[in-house]
Order: structure tokens, then sequence, then C-alpha cells
């Protein structure tokens, strides 16, 4: 007499001693598989399989460290920078639609205790002067060389693009700073009151810039952010002359905590 097969087992089961063992055999196993993978992908949290949507729907914080280095264009363009500082954001408005200009708007703020630019080094050019109460042609020396100081950008507009993407954030920005200077920048030429030259710049200047980049983000709440600005800096007349620097390029690379 042939022996009835029993059957028995946590998902499909099992039978013993049937036609029917290996079969049910592999398909239990494949469940059990497909159960594990699920509970995996449940206790997966969100921030690490989306760190940029979850970024989008914390609308928290975002602060850290970054460098930057700059050269000037025109007739500036043997000017180059270099900075360094810290950086914060808050984003303030859930994802506003606007078509392909769908984003959040955050407002920021840095500070860059590292400021420097290397211009060229003192030399002589030709300016009017008056000699003997005569207008002439006068050749003067003139200041250049490294200047250091500091700046505050207490205000930078930033519009975070909506993006499908994981990884990448896009952003466009506009903002304005201060810089101090120990000595009177841009370089000019030197004061001589016999020759009615009055070369005086300031140790303070404005800098309105705009620029766009990407947070690139590694894992949940941490992202290397690139960026791209335009500055342009001046003094709006604070001191006797204002040579300024119309435009400067300037590369940003930073890294950014979010909370």
């Amino acid at each position: 007499m042939k022996k009835a097969a029993h059957c028995g087992g946590l998902f499909l089961g099992y039978c013993k001693g049937g036609a029917g063992m290996k079969h049910t055999s592999i398909a239990g196993l494949v469940c059990g598989l497909m159960l594990t993978a699920g509970l995996v992908a449940a206790q997966t949290p969100a921030a690490e399989t989306n760190p940029v949507a979850h970024a989008r729907a914390a609308r928290g914080w975002e602060y850290g460290p970054f460098v930057a280095y700059g050269n000037g264009v025109g007739d500036r363009e043997d000017f180059k920078f270099l900075m360094g500082g810290v950086q914060a954001g808050k984003t303030l408005t859930p994802v506003v639609k606007a078509g392909p200009l769908s984003g959040q708007f955050e407002l920021g703020a840095n500070i860059m205790p590292l400021w420097q630019a290397y211009t060229p080094a003192a030399h002589t050019v030709k300016e009017s002067c008056t000699v003997n109460g005569v207008k002439s042609s006068c050749t003067v020396p003139t200041s250049g060389g490294t200047y250091r100081g500091v700046s505050l950008t207490p205000v930078i507009f930033r519009w975070n693009f909506v993006t499908r993407s994981r990884r990448i954030q896009p952003w466009f920005q506009a903002a304005g700073g201060l810089i101090y200077t120990t000595h009177q920048f841009p370089p000019n030429y030197l004061s001589n009151p016999a020759l009615g030259l009055d070369g005086s710049t300031s140790v303070w200047n404005f800098s309105p810039q705009g620029g766009l980049g990407l947070h690139y983000f590694t894992r949940a709440n941490r992202s290397i952010d690139f960026g791209v600005n335009a500055v342009h800096i001046s003094s709006a007349s604070i001191g006797d002359k204002n040579p300024g620097v119309n435009a400067s390029m300037q590369f940003q690379v930073g890294y950014t905590f979010w909370k």
C-alpha cells in the first residue's frame, strides 16, 4: 500500500513522501526570499533612498564650509581671488508650482574669514596731472600685490529647483555682500597732492553677485556642493576713486550638513 503524503510548512509548506515535495519546497523558498526582501526595503529610511526629496520635504537648515577661487575678467583679468568660509541657509516655502521653474525659496548667508586678492605688483602708469598750474602727463607709481581681508554676505536669495533626481539638487541665487580689506582696494595710482593726484580707493567694498550651482547628495543629509558666481566689486564711491572690479568669475566647492 502507498503511503499518503503529509504536507505542512510556514509559507506554502512541503509534502513529505508525495510527488509534490520538490515543487512546494521551491515555492516556499521563493516566497520566503520575497518576504525577506520586502521587510528589508520597508526598513530602509526614505531619506536614504531619496535624499533630495527628503531635504525638500523637511524644509530645514543647511550649513557647511566652502572654498572658492576667482578670476577677474575684462580689464581685471590679471586679478585672482581665494576665499574660504562657512555658509548657512533655511528653506522657507513649500514647493511653488511654476512649470519647469518649480522650486522652493531659501534664505541664506555666509562669512569668509579668508579673503585674498592677488593683483599685479606695484608698477608705474601714465596719469594726467598738474605741474606749475599746467595740465600735463606724469609717470606715477601704483599700489599692487596681495590684498587680505574678510567678507560677509548677509543676504543670499536662493531658488532650489524641483528635480526628479534622487541625488542632484540644482539652484540659482542672487546675493549682496560686504568686503573689508586691510589696505585700500582695488589698487590705484598713489596720491600726490603736489601733482593734483588723489588715487584713494577704499577699504570697504560691496559685492553684488549672482550664480548657479548644485548639491550632490552622497547620502541622507549630506551633500557636496558646486557653484559658480559672477561677482562685481565696488566701493560705491566711498573713496575718492572707484575703479572697482567690474566682473569676476568665482568657482566654489563646499560640503553641506542638512537638518
